[in-house]
């Protein structure tokens, strides 16, 4: 029977979005690997497989959300914010331990536990801010993926100043603060992180508050790039140096003008005569019993939404179904249709389930080979600094998520072309990009590194609202964080036993525990790009197959939820 279902409290969602980007920011922990990679090596003595296997480690407890993704249905925002600030407070703070020598002769093994436990922090954090930021955004869901990704990927950028400017490219004070800061930060905006009323559809404010956070992403990107840049070419005082670290304070809080503004200038609203006090008492149509959390729910202008005038006829409806099942003339409800909200078990037996886990495995596991392998390949290639070579990749990576959300949002809208068609493209240029690595031509380092950061976050900000859009948003926490499961097996397949055992076979001939030249990492790149290669031909696949669903989902240039059956 249909049950009435209040609409969420009046707090607008923009609170929380804004409280989201800190904590994202303090989600991208695991992209600081590469700041004290090197200091692991060196303090505890280890070989470039050793490290490229605790690079895996991060990329596994990055990326192993099973838990969150069943927790966040079960329990409010802030129970997990909770778990995961302890596991950033304990895996961190073992790996300080023996990074700055307070406790000697830690073993190996519990060092890459802890690394993993420290980088599951993450999923905790970022699995509560995309659910309910998705769930609070359901008819903008590209445009927050591609802010909240972007965000994530400008975390190494923040990392990184923290590193250079304030902690004086000390990894011990860098692991200490991602011990402390990072945990306290989150547990400081525990409050703001929760569910929130959808903006309506027809709010035309809500495209220029995007709009206005996508510019401010920027503008805090670009700061960042340039400050690392003039640090690494100049010296900088201290007093400069915190003046630079409070702007960058000022620019990661300027998504708060936005409920400030709508708390100090309310929109009137409109006058359209009287309302009837049951307006906001809505129900779903057609028996979607199941649809019962308000996140779920789109606004009231939704036509899927009916008032307490149609309750009576739905209750009749409701009593007629009941004779017919007494009768034996209902029979067992159908299965979801792509496009409707699927359980874990019924999306895991579908192809589409499969090519999108085999897709993002091929493209972002080579992009997270060459990020955990970053500061050797710099070194390998003759650049000795390599935060300039991170920053550009952090900078870039932030640009393809950003820019993967907006123009996979943009094209679904008005040629209802499927996101998985920017994925192949980023593929294929990924292809180029490994070519350029594997045959180290001279000045196309940078180049290389920059059209690689915009490949791999693409997929990231474009993979998301796929996953929400194919199988829906009721069980999208534990979906998606199955589907970021091919990550960490990229990054074991493709980094631990391909580079890092290429890598120390020829630092081996050069009689070395450090390589170079093109030769380290040369035979990694082709076959990297071969993956890569298999990637777009998949993801044409899976694009041609999803078509239909795009065509039905957004058909006349706006999103449109669609009927749910009673599973």
């Amino acid at each position: 029977m249909p049950k009435l279902v209040l609409k969420a409290g009046s707090r607008p969602p923009w609170v929380g979005l804004a409280a989201a980007i800190w904590v994202l920011v303090a989600a991208g922990n695991p992209t600081a690997f590469p700041l004290y990679s090197s200091a692991l090596k060196s303090v505890l003595g280890l070989n470039q497989q050793q490290v490229s296997l605790l690079g895996v480690a991060c990329d596994v407890g990055d990326s192993f959300g099973l838990l969150a993704g069943i927790a966040c249905n079960k329990f409010p925002p802030w129970a997990l914010l909770a778990v995961g600030a302890v596991l950033c407070f304990f895996g961190y703070g073992v790996l300080w331990l023996a990074v700055s020598k307070t406790v000697s002769a830690i073993p190996y093994l519990l060092l890459w536990f802890t690394l993993c436990l420290a980088a599951h922090s993450c999923v905790w954090f970022g699995t509560v801010v995309f659910v309910t930021n998705m769930r609070n955004f359901p008819l903008s869901r590209g445009t927050v993926s591609g802010i909240l990704k972007g965000y994530v990927g400008i975390s190494a950028a923040v990392y990184t100043l923290i590193y250079s400017m304030v902690l004086k490219g000390s990894a011990s004070g860098l692991l200490l603060f991602l011990t402390v800061g990072v945990p306290v930060l989150t547990i400081a905006l525990m409050y703001f992180v929760q569910p929130c009323t959808p903006p309506s559809g027809e709010d035309s404010s809500v495209h220029v508050h995007f709009i206005f956070t996508q510019a401010t992403s920027v503008l805090l990107a670009v700061f960042l790039v340039v400050t690392t840049v003039v640090n690494d070419l100049f010296s900088i005082s201290d007093a400069v140096s915190y003046t630079l670290l409070a702007i960058m304070i000022l620019l990661m809080m300027t998504p708060l003008a936005i409920p400030i503004k709508m708390t100090l200038f309310p929109a009137s609203s409109k006058k359209n005569g009287p309302q009837d006090s049951s307006s906001d008492m809505l129900v779903p149509r057609d028996g979607d019993s199941t649809q019962k959390d308000p996140l779920l729910m789109p606004s009231s202008s939704d036509p899927s939404l009916v008032s307490f005038d149609e309750i009576e006829d739905a209750s009749y409806e409701y009593i007629q179904i009941l004779l017919a099942e007494g009768e034996g003339a209902v029979r067992k409800k159908r299965r979801p249709k792509r496009g409707e909200d699927f359980k874990f078990r019924e999306a895991i037996v579908k192809a589409d389930f499969w090519l999108i886990i085999v897709v993002f495995f091929l493209g972002v596991g080579p992009g997270i080979t060459v990020l955990n392998n970053l500061a050797q390949i710099g070194v390998a290639l003759g650049f000795e600094n390599t935060t300039i070579l991170l920053s550009v990749f952090s900078f870039c990576n932030f640009v393809g998520r950003l820019g993967g959300g907006v123009v996979s949002e943009h094209s679904v809208r008005s040629k209802t072309l499927p996101r998985t068609f920017w994925i192949t493209c980023t593929q294929i240029i990924m292809v180029v990009v490994f070519i350029l690595y594997a045959f180290a031509i001279n000045g196309t380092l940078y180049a290389a590194t920059a059209l690689l950061g915009i490949c791999f976050g693409a997929q990231y900000s474009v993979m998301v609202p796929t996953v929400s859009e194919i199988f829906g948003l009721k069980h999208f926490g534990l979906i998606s964080n199955v589907m970021m499961l091919g990550s960490p097996i990229g990054a074991a397949l493709f980094s631990a036993l391909l580079a890092g055992h290429v890598y120390d076979a020829e630092a081996a001939k050069q009689g070395s525990s450090t390589c170079y030249g093109a030769s380290c990492f040369g035979l990694t790149f082709l076959v990297l790009a071969g993956a890569c290669g298999l990637g777009s031909i998949l993801s044409i696949i899976l694009t041609i197959r999803i078509r239909p669903v795009y065509q039905m989902l957004y058909a006349g240039g706006s999103f449109r939820l669609p009927q749910t059956s009673d599973k």
